[in-house]
């Protein structure tokens, strides 16, 4: 017979239990789903015979449906000095009332739960808030203790396969059954009982399957948080030209993440900053990484952290911290990282010190993280970044791309041509092209080569549209002002800056590696 999920780790409910021993006077649970939470109380208040009491608006008390239409009633009975002793009073979705603490309707709400907290504080009463998001006035600030509420782990997710399904609809075992309890991860509880029961209405049994309906699931929850979005990645290191050293980087840590790994005593990489100007693969990198791993991207768009509301923007980087774990392992690719952050140092972010926090919450859990989360960091104007991100132990490496050399270049032109016209390939002077586009960036490349290809496919021969061809992409060379160029000054201070502190030139060319050593010998060019 199956047993029930256990919508909880045992951890969980001893750490709530240990704070409710200690007189904890306001616990905050944030959680994605309201059902769980519950049955932890639940379980909670059976172990230690505690009475437990919800409250919500429109239903009122659990007990006899009082209190109905305002948070005031319901505090005024947990004050009321003739409740028992002992009890769990557990008030939900209370976070309309505490983003807006100076609303003049709900100034007295906050006033009475600061009188509370005092009381509280000489009772045995527990007041608990639940929500889906985090919302603590300043008010309440040094008094409240938030509880994240875990997405389920891998021990949960397999119980909840079980119960969900009887044993003999489940036709996947082994391998199959890890990659499908691995696919679940960061999805709800409710998210994978939907995608089990989907499976059960189309064919009456789950197997590997549904292991892509999961992922698909997958990215919808990903994309309704707003916060993260879910890649599927399709270029592997073939697609990158040039970038040897960086290549074998990520070809040498293909197993990092395996439990072999961990029984070998090697401990989870952390992750990379690369660096560079625009256009010279940083981001396609980042894709090829989470590709050659096997391993699920996420992509932050670090702008998304920061929402208009007051303590919006702290419960959105628990929230993606959160997902990122659950998610783990995974590839964590936070694009143009210094457009954040770059300002804090400086003490002029313009926003009462919001980005310092969510940057404070970032960087511990980077140094702190345990969970397999590989973090690939994006940054074009490194050198306003805050110093505390660059020390070690935040990235596993540093690494610095720059353009690429003649012999890169060449790499490039064949990588994509190679894609477009692979039959034809021969036929273009890869050599000629690579000469001509010095100080191209791999982005430029791709470039001309698509305006070659739109100068081809306007000309006719015998009415017929001809295919483009070396000289079409020479004379887009010839019409187009590489950034080097424009923004040369840039590109020097990025040179000066990899070679002062030590960073790893993400290209074996030596011709590279003795360009940027000029830059310690003789302090610039």
């Amino acid at each position: 017979m199956n047993t029930p999920v256990p919508y909880h780790e045992q951890e969980l409910v001893q750490k709530i239990d240990l704070m409710i021993r200690a007189r904890y006077p306001l616990l905050y649970i944030v959680a994605v789903e309201e059902e769980p939470v519950e049955e932890t109380l639940r379980q909670l208040s059976a172990q230690n015979e505690r009475r437990l009491l919800f409250w919500d608006i429109v239903r009122g008390w659990s007990d006899n449906g009082a209190d109905k239409g305002s948070p005031m009633p319901a505090l005024a009975r947990i004050a009321n000095t003739n409740e028992p002793e002992n009890t769990i009073f557990v008030l939900r979705d209370l976070h309309f009332v505490l983003k807006q603490p100076t609303d003049p309707r709900n100034a007295p709400v906050i006033r009475e739960i600061k009188n509370l907290i005092k009381d509280l504080k000489r009772s045995r009463k527990t007041l608990i808030f639940t929500s889906h998001t985090l919302e603590v006035p300043a008010e309440l600030s040094e008094e409240v203790t938030v509880i994240d509420f875990p997405l389920p782990s891998v021990a949960e997710i397999n119980h909840l396969i079980t119960n969900e399904v009887a044993d003999e609809l489940v036709k996947v075992s082994g391998l199959g059954k890890e990659q499908l309890v691995k696919a679940c991860q960061g999805l709800s509880r409710a998210r994978i009982k939907r995608v089990l029961a989907k499976a059960l209405a189309a064919k009456s049994e789950v197997n590997e399957s549904d292991i892509d309906g999961v992922l698909e699931e997958k990215k919808q929850g990903i994309r309704q948080t707003g916060i993260l979005e879910f890649y599927t990645t399709v270029e592997s290191l073939k697609n990158v030209g040039g970038l040897e050293n960086l290549k074998q980087w990520v070809r040498m840590r293909k197993d990092a993440f395996t439990e072999e790994a961990r029984r070998y005593g090697i401990p989870n990489p952390k992750g990379i900053l690369l660096v560079g100007i625009q256009g010279t693969g940083k981001s396609l990198s980042a894709k090829t990484i989470a590709h050659e791993w096997r391993l699920p991207l996420l992509r932050l768009d670090t702008g998304r952290l920061f929402g208009g509301i007051v303590g919006e923007s702290e419960s959105r980087i628990r929230q993606m911290i959160q997902l990122a774990e659950a998610m783990a392992p995974c590839v964590l690719w936070m694009d143009e990282i210094d457009k954040a952050f770059g300002n804090i140092s400086s003490g002029v972010d313009g926003d009462s010190g919001t980005s310092r926090r969510v940057f404070g919450t970032l960087i511990t859990w980077m140094q702190e993280k345990n969970s397999p989360v590989f973090i690939v960091a994006t940054a074009n104007n490194v050198r306003i970044l805050p110093a505390e991100l660059l020390r070690k132990g935040r990235f596993d490496e540093i690494f610095f791309l720059n353009l690429p050399t003649e012999m890169e270049r060449q790499e490039i032109f064949k990588v994509h041509l190679q894609r477009l016209r692979p039959s034809r390939l021969r036929e273009f002077n890869l050599g000629l092209l690579a000469k001509q586009a010095k100080d191209f960036s791999g982005a430029e490349i791709e470039q001309v080569i698509i305006d070659g290809m739109h100068r081809a496919f306007g000309s006719f021969i015998n009415g017929q549209r001809r295919d483009f061809v070396s000289e079409d992409i020479l004379t887009a060379i010839d019409e187009t002002v590489p950034l080097a160029a424009i923004a040369k000054e840039q590109i020097e201070g990025l040179k000066r800056w990899a070679a002062e502190a030590g960073a790893r030139t993400a290209s074996s060319d030596t011709q590279l590696v003795n360009e940027l050593r000029k830059y310690t010998i003789n302090g610039g060019i």
